[in-house]
């Protein structure tokens, strides 16, 4: 095998890419969560030593940097028509009132270009904000304080860690396996390239194809661009492409394409990186005088995630079942004992907008299994059928429609 192409890990490997990719977590999306600017990858292609997939993975895995601050530029195009009017609907998460909680932001980062500046100091202080036209939302995590403002409504949301929270036991490792510096904030804002490699890293297995293709210059680092493809048909992406820094093991850039062609789905990348270690005082925060102050409340909102794995042993027992494997993995979910019970909604049972926004997601199909729709994005599509079962899965129309014939 060529030292520049490999098709495969070891699962040690990809278990190790999994946890250690670049402890600079600030708030997924995931990510998550982007059309670049060609700026980002400017000045030619840089001459580096040859390196095998296996080895840049390694690479990353073995990367100890855990202090970084720089400008991130995040574009999505999922397909999906406009998300204004809708952000109210979506509600602000764990039951919060205020327009600063980090749930609400997740729709903004749904769809168009975003500016994002970030900074982390090891697992404990992270700090992301969101550059808007005159206006900034800031989240940021300084030990066990959690604190989130939008300048633009004057409102502060506000959140301490649970006694007794896990921040990791051994030295660099802790239990994420780099010192805890994976800590997620509430709403999991996809902040850098990290946050995106993590996730497709953990997709690497028998299905998938690996290789180093080729160098690029990034926010001024010199990086290789490690590929990651399905090697089956069926799946809506094409590729997923990650910059790693050459010297640091720091993904720099993280790109994916769908099989529909066009302009990347997801587009995230560094324009400006520093590993100097941020001044302590960026992590520092006091409401602005006058500004709403939410206060969280942190024990409802555990006692709130300690429910959530008994909801999803319950589904898991009577209604979920996962179809196939690896890029066409299909989730099969249907409420237990609930006939019917995700159907479609009438006429006027719906907001105008809200209604407008699923009338041009959905496609009517039909086959062996009856009828229904088909809610359609450049990378995950669902199938909703007419008597309540929904198939779901980063796959075609045409593989939802097969699973859902062949369950029958």
């Amino acid at each position: 095998m060529a030292p520049n192409d490999s098709t495969h890990t070891t699962d040690a490997g990809r278990r190790k890419a999994a946890r250690y990719v670049v402890p600079v977590a600030v708030a997924s999306v995931a990510a998550a969560t982007i059309g670049l600017v060609p700026a980002l990858a400017a000045s030619g292609d840089p001459e580096l030593p040859k390196i095998s997939a296996q080895e840049l993975i390694e690479k990353i895995a073995a990367s100890d940097v855990q202090q970084l601050s720089g400008t991130v530029k995040i574009s999505t195009d999922l397909g999906l028509p406009s998300l204004a009017g809708l952000g109210g609907l979506a509600g602000g998460g764990a039951g919060s009132s205020s327009s600063a909680a980090p749930q609400d932001k997740l729709t903004e980062l749904a769809s168009g270009t975003h500016t994002l500046r970030v900074a982390a100091d090891g697992p404990d202080r992270q700090r992301v904000a969101l550059l808007g036209e005159g206006d900034e939302y800031s989240l940021i995590h300084n030990g066990d304080e959690i604190w989130a403002y939008d300048s633009k409504s004057n409102e502060v949301y506000h959140a301490k860690e649970p006694a007794g929270t896990d921040k990791g036991d051994s030295g660099k490792g802790g239990k994420d396996g780099n010192g805890g510096a994976e800590k997620e904030l509430p709403g999991k804002l996809p902040s850098t390239p990290k946050d995106l490699a993590d996730e497709a890293l953990k997709a690497v297995d028998e299905t998938t194809s690996v290789t180093v293709d080729g160098t690029a210059r990034v926010a001024g680092r010199d990086a290789y661009q490690l590929v990651i493809k399905p090697k089956q048909s069926g799946s809506t992406i094409e590729s997923i492409k990650v910059a790693v820094d050459a010297e640091k093991g720091v993904p720099l850039k993280f790109t994916v394409k769908s099989t529909d062609g066009g302009k990347p789905v997801v587009d995230a990348g560094f324009t400006k990186i520093d590993y100097a270690r941020p001044a302590a005082s960026t992590f520092d925060f006091t409401p602005p005088k006058g500004a709403k102050v939410t206060e969280e409340d942190g024990s409802k909102a555990a006692r709130e995630a300690e429910k959530a794995p008994e909801g999803l042993a319950e589904l898991k027992g009577g209604g979920l079942n996962v179809l196939g494997e690896g890029w066409t993995t299909i989730a099969r979910i249907k409420a237990p004992g609930a006939e019917g019970a995700a159907k479609m909604p009438e006429k006027g049972e719906l907001p105008p907008e809200a209604g407008a926004f699923l009338d041009a997601l959905g496609d009517k199909v039909s086959g062996k299994f009856g009828s229904g729709t088909v809610f359609k994005t450049r990378l995950v599509n669902a199938l909703l059928t007419d008597d309540g079962t929904v198939y779901v899965g980063a796959v075609t129309k045409d593989a939802l429609v097969k699973a859902a014939d062949a369950a029958k």
